[in-house]
């Protein structure tokens, strides 16, 4: 049998939270922060995904490299999410059923609606672990890096 009650916050999360508990954490692996590498494996949209969502975490302070494999599932499972979209965009959500005579008995959903349900439950179950949500996002707070856009401060070493 599994461990009992709910999954334990991260210490680095109740620390963002301000909680009293992260006084009696101790020994809780720390990752090193870093942009994990793509796969070659995916496919376009999960590299275009990839693309667009890597950048935005390691802004928002939240990227390790260990989150390879988590951000491999959330990008593979956005392309399959995608290409239900295409599907149910081009052929509608059903399509009738006929009986020998070929009149229409009923509509008949298509697979891929059932497929484009699961996969969005999926995604939103990843998307608050990456804290890519409204409300996954609710209460949290990290130190984010110190940027600067001008390139005159960056040329002459006073930027980033």
């Amino acid at each position: 049998m599994g461990k009992r009650g709910p999954k334990r916050k991260p210490t680095a999360i109740l620390k963002l939270h301000g909680s009293r508990a992260v006084e009696q954490r101790k020994g809780e692996p720390i990752p090193p922060s870093g942009r994990p590498r793509c796969p070659s494996f995916v496919d376009d949209y999960a590299k275009q995904a990839w693309k667009q969502l890597i950048p935005q975490l390691e802004e928002m302070g939240v990227l390790a490299k260990i989150d390879r494999n988590a951000l491999v599932r959330y990008c593979q499972t956005w392309s399959r999410w995608r290409n239900c979209v295409e599907f149910i965009n081009q052929n509608g959500e059903t399509y009738p059923l006929r009986d020998n005579d070929g009149n229409v008995k009923c509509l008949q959903q298509w697979p891929q609606v059932g497929i484009y349900n699961k996969l969005a439950d999926s995604l939103l179950r990843l998307e608050v672990q990456f804290g890519l949500t409204p409300s996954a996002r609710a209460g949290l707070t990290v130190q984010k890096k110190q940027q600067s856009n001008d390139q005159a401060a960056r040329f002459f070493g006073g930027g980033a």
